[in-house]
């Protein structure tokens, strides 16, 4: 740690900062994990400084940040770093946009853990940032074509397809024969309720 302080302030001036003080933010941040006031001190002197953009740009650097904003209740300063932070690892950033989420709504209604579906609400009603995922969010729908073919089949055909007739459709629509046969399963269900 000491070694990262001197180091930061010898190369405060310069610009970009060395690939080396970089690496050793990133390895501090990995090692002191637990050591709360330790990591609170590290992540007040990266951010407090002027190569902060820099430091963001390692998953490791952004993670510890995230973690002493949560712990002191600034969910919307991590989220607005989560936003603006240049790592790579988009996919763990989006699971740290959601666990910001679920910090917040465990601490609003004074809850030790979510259930699966107020993770799934909480996880709906704040989705990530374009910044996070810039080919949009992953959609467990199927395309509006497939899903107008599977239609007009069931109200014109029948809405429980044999075996036969769903193997066509797997080959119609690109999916499986499973996903056309869980696909009709919920389409009689929604059409008896």
């Amino acid at each position: 740690m000491k070694r990262f302080m001197a180091m930061l302030s010898r190369n405060k001036n310069k610009d970009p900062p060395p690939s080396k003080l970089l690496d050793l933010a990133g390895k501090l941040c990995q090692d002191l994990k637990s050591s709360s006031p330790s990591l609170e001190k590290l992540v007040g002197a990266m951010m407090g400084c002027k190569h902060k953009m820099y430091f963001l740009t390692n998953i490791h650097v952004v993670r510890a940040c995230v973690f002493v904003h949560i712990r002191n209740g600034q969910h919307d300063t991590a989220c607005s770093l989560l936003e603006h932070c240049k790592a790579e690892e988009k996919e763990e950033l989006v699971q740290l946009w959601h666990e910001v989420h679920y910090r917040r709504f465990m601490e609003t209604h004074h809850r030790d853990f979510l259930t699966p579906l107020q993770k799934f609400r909480c996880r709906q009603r704040n989705p990530p940032p374009v910044s996070l995922c810039p080919e949009g969010l992953k959609t467990r729908n199927y395309p509006e074509e497939v899903r107008q073919h599977l239609h007009r089949f069931a109200a014109e055909v029948t809405a429980n397809p044999d075996k036969k007739q769903r193997e066509g459709l797997a080959r119609d629509t690109n999916l499986q024969p499973a996903q056309v046969y869980n696909w009709f399963a919920n389409y009689r269900r929604r059409q008896k309720s």
